[in-house]
């Protein structure tokens, strides 16, 4: 028997619990592990088998404490969910309980705080036998949970719900914290999934390239149920990651130093794209010399098939290689110097696309 524990909404949340019965092989342990990591959820072997998993008792422990918090007429349902909104519940997601603590305790970090504030733990402030649930206290919670919904309907509150988790997700991506990494992983397996090898001499040039091609992700989209402003130039920055990797600019390039940045960028918006709509993005090389490159992308839907459909979005960008180092321009290296040329010399005969060089103005 194996048992793999979830946590709602699972078409978010990575968590999932992976319980082993007496008679379960490591094997199956172990496969049950690599099947979730390819899901990119986060799988927690729970090593002994309890009753209630372990998220769900340290919910339920708090859960208790809210009844009768409410029970004794000490706080509301919204001043409850005020304490952890405001409070723990920002420093929960990124580090939990225990590694908060421990920072809580100074340079000496949990020893310290154990053996400073432990003693306190004897103290009877919690309860963690739930209260009766008398009529009163039910209507208490419920008339409770309704006031603060202002409203809204469960179908409204879950979609909220959704929205600030992927927010906080996102936000813990750059730091590579929690459920964060998790994203960065998932990006991470998308790109190389569809990696194009690295341009060699003598290669023919796809005029245009197509290097990069995905879904809208749940993140990309606004409350309209469209994809946001800022996803679209999210996405032509993956598409600009593809090219970089295809003349040969990867983590080796940049860390020694080497890279290119954005000084210029005009997007140009057709259509929208949905959740989930699969897309593809093309990319032109319109000029190159020794420091700057001037680029094109234009993404289109992807209709049944894989054909190539509507134009949703293009981008006109101008980079500049530089060295992070000296902290100023500098002239590429021979590598990603001869693909770049070789792209420019593939695409010279292409047609220039009418949003190159626009000026936006109102006429007249």
């Amino acid at each position: 028997m194996l048992i793999g524990h979830p946590f709602n909404p699972v078409y978010l949340l990575p968590l999932v619990e992976i319980v082993a019965g007496e008679q379960t092989s490591t094997a199956a342990m172990d496969a049950a592990t690599a099947h979730y990591d390819d899901l990119v959820m986060y799988p927690l072997v729970v090593r002994n088998e309890i009753e209630g998993y372990l998220s769900d008792r340290l919910q339920e422990a708090l859960w208790r404490e809210v009844l009768h918090l409410v029970n004794d007429g000490v706080a509301t349902t919204r001043e409850l969910d005020d304490a952890v909104n405001y409070g723990p519940g920002l420093r929960w997601a990124g580090m939990g309980t225990n590694l908060t603590f421990h920072l809580a305790g100074g340079e000496q970090g949990m020893r310290h705080m154990l053996r400073q504030f432990g003693p306190a733990l004897k103290l009877p402030w919690t309860k963690l036998e739930a209260p009766e649930l008398t009529d009163d206290l039910i209507e208490a919670m419920a008339d409770g949970c309704e006031e603060q919904a202002e409203g809204r309907s469960i179908a409204e509150l879950a979609r909220l719900r959704d929205d600030y988790v992927i927010g906080v997700m996102r936000s813990l991506r750059p730091l590579n914290l929690g459920a964060g990494r998790l994203i960065a992983e998932r990006e991470a397996r998308i790109h190389e999934a569809g990696s194009t090898p690295p341009w060699t001499k003598g290669d023919v040039v796809a005029a245009p390239l197509a290097l990069y091609e995905t879904v809208v992700e749940p993140d990309w989209v606004d409350y309209n149920g469209h994809m946001s402003e800022w996803a679209f130039l999210t996405a032509f920055g993956w598409a600009s990651d593809k090219l970089f990797r295809y003349i040969g600019i990867d983590e080796d390039y940049r860390a020694a130093g080497h890279t290119f940045f954005t000084v210029e960028t005009h997007l140009n918006y057709a259509q929208e794209a949905s959740l989930g709509a699969p897309f593809r993005v093309t990319t032109r090389v319109l000029g190159v010399d020794a420091k700057r490159l001037h680029l094109f992308h234009a993404m289109y839907r992807v209709d049944e098939g894989g054909v190539t459909g509507e134009l949703l979005c293009t981008t006109e960008q101008m980079l500049l290689h530089v060295d992070t180092d000296a902290g100023s321009t500098a002239p590429m290296l021979d590598g990603p110097a001869a693909a770049l040329a070789a792209i420019a010399d593939a695409h010279a005969d292409l047609p220039v696309p009418p949003q190159v060089g626009r000026v936006m103005q109102i006429p007249g």
